[in-house]
């Protein structure tokens, strides 16, 4: 009998949550098969069989807090494998049952009947609160949407519900909570901000966009650019990139970038090294493979750790403006915003240009204001001239020694 406890996944790590149970007590796991996912206060992550066998599972329910080391469950590795496996759903599929429809609206699935009511009456999917299990959509679904129209109730809830519910707070929600309070408590946070006119990136995002997917297999984003100008800027105003530890100001001669990215679960902030030594395709990489990891809750302590500045981007979600908080010990975090066209004045005549408003947060007690606006002033200089992101200055000025 093989035991498996809980991993040890930090030094300051007392406890877990567990996520969710993905094999059943008594069924039979293969070796190195993922059979429990499990949250601590940084990130998320998977206990893997170490042999194959009969699983029995200990008695804890999604949501309760485990401690390190404790006993999450037990293989007995003597089991022989049952026959048969899962090919009771295939023989239901030869036999001519109707599997569930994916209708293609963020992975919402719907009984047959139910997918042939919303493509004939045209249903907006989102109207629609599935009652079936794993959140399927049943007839009685889309026919209660179609009887209430432009009347929504929250899910699983009738018209007019006044129901409360309490759910416990996972180890990740309370660990952004104490942070941002923290991070609120501590600095003297200020935020500057500036608008930058997004026509040449745009443009050369739509020029080359085909082609550099081709070159590099990756998609050009606009992190890059703003990754790859924050990194040319923090040169310009090593205090930006600098940390206050006790009587001493930490300065780094590198910049190891945070991406801010939404999960289901809460906000993680993994890390992008030494971005002022990467290309735009290696940044493009790595925000791609850390956005995938945080997605599939496969972000490790080191993924999260040690990052020097911060780049959220409220813009995805529609933000206009916002003054993002101070990602500690970090001094500064830069706030990108949605591109919306603007009226301008440029060179005395009124102009509509791709407008994005950013803003810097950062640390009065070693930030000063003309660093902070230096800063994003370089930042929008870059943004504005891509072309000085090769050499990290005007190829004019260069050319001129100036």
């Amino acid at each position: 009998m093989i035991e498996i406890k809980v991993p040890a996944v930090g030094e300051s790590i007392t406890e877990v949550t567990l996520l969710k149970w993905l094999k059943k007590d008594g069924e039979y796991v293969e070796r190195d098969e993922v059979f429990a996912e499990l949250e601590s206060e940084k990130a998320t992550f998977e206990v893997n069989a170490e042999q194959a066998g009969i699983i029995k599972l200990e008695k804890y329910s999604e949501g309760d807090s485990i401690r390190i080391g404790d006993l999450l469950g037990t293989i007995d590795e003597t089991a022989v494998k049952p026959e048969g496996g899962n090919q009771k759903l295939e023989a239901g599929i030869q036999q001519g049952e109707k599997p569930d429809l994916q209708t293609g609206h963020d992975g919402i699935k719907a009984t047959p009947v139910a997918a042939a009511i919303i493509s004939d009456k045209k249903v907006e999917v989102s109207s629609i609160h599935p009652s079936g299990t794993g959140g399927k959509i049943r007839k009685d679904d889309v026919l209660a949407a179609l009887s209430n129209p432009g009347k929504i109730a929250f899910d699983g809830e009738p018209l007019n519900s006044r129901n409360i519910r309490n759910e416990k707070m996972s180890n990740l929600r309370k660990t952004i909570s104490r942070r941002l309070v923290e991070s609120k408590n501590t600095t003297a946070m200020l935020t500057t901000f500036n608008e930058v006119d997004m026509s040449k990136v745009v443009d050369i995002r739509s020029k080359y966009k085909d082609k550099f997917k081709e070159a590099h297999g990756v998609g050009l984003g606009f992190m890059s650019f703003f990754a790859k100008a924050s990194a040319i800027a923090l040169t310009d105003w090593p205090t930006v990139n600098a940390y206050i530890d006790s009587d001493y100001i930490t300065y780094h001669d590198y910049a190891d970038i945070s991406i801010a990215v939404s999960t289901p679960r809460g906000l993680t902030v993994p890390v992008i090294r030494n971005v002022e030594s990467l290309s735009m395709a290696e940044i493009e990489k790595e925000v791609v493979s850390l956005a995938a990891k945080a997605r599939d809750s496969k972000l490790t302590t080191e993924d999260l750790t040690g990052g020097t500045f911060t780049i959220t981007n409220g813009g995805v979600f529609g933000s206009l403006l916002s003054t993002p908080i101070i990602n500690i010990p970090q001094s500064a975090i830069l706030g990108m915003h949605k591109i919306e066209d603007r009226p301008i004045a440029l060179n005395g005549q009124v102009v509509i240009r791709p407008m994005m408003y950013l803003a810097l947060s950062y640390d009065h007690r070693i930030v000063d204001g003309r660093e902070s606006v230096g800063f994003l002033v370089r930042v929008k200089e870059l943004l504005e001239n891509p072309e000085q992101m090769l050499l990290g200055k005007d190829p004019v000025k260069t050319l001129l020694e100036l």
